[in-house]
């Protein structure tokens, strides 16, 4: 455990880069989101949840990774990439990290979640739009929210 000194010195030195990062990634010239890669534990119970549970459309992988890879399509430009080999457990609570996607229907998804007996929190966001979050297999949170 570092000491607290060296802790605020350590995240000051960590947001002094991370900013001027940020400052040179606005010179990079991205134009879209393509993928986000999750390291997962067991690659079947993951690929069941994202396919049946998030209803995602599975994209073919190559011969070569089929045991150890599966990719999920969630818009025309945006994909799910998981990823064979995760040892360490994923610790995320509805205020941490998370990935957010739209549905089409709240009230529908949080049928189907109830129907299926998959354990989610509810609330309202302060702009009122209705969220749930649920975790994956491994943990990682998941946002749902309808657009307004």
């Amino acid at each position: 455990m570092l000491p607290l000194n060296r802790f605020y010195g350590f995240t000051v030195a960590w947001l002094l880069l991370f900013s001027g990062l940020a400052a040179q990634a606005q010179g990079i010239g991205i134009v879209a989101h393509n993928h986000i890669a999750l390291q997962v534990a067991d690659i079947e119970a993951s690929k069941n949840f994202y396919g049946n549970v998030l209803g995602l459309k599975s994209v073919p992988v190559p011969d070569n990774l089929k045991a150890i890879r599966a990719w999920f399509q969630v818009s025309e430009q945006h994909q799910i990439h998981l990823l064979a080999g995760r040892t360490q457990p994923v610790v995320n609570d509805k205020d941490g990290s998370h990935f957010a996607l739209f549905v089409a229907d709240i009230a529908a998804a949080e049928r189907f979640l109830q129907s299926q007996k998959i354990p989610y929190h509810a609330q309202t966001r302060f702009d009122g739009v209705r969220q749930i979050y649920l975790a994956d297999p491994d943990g990682y949170l998941i946002e749902l929210n309808q657009r307004k």
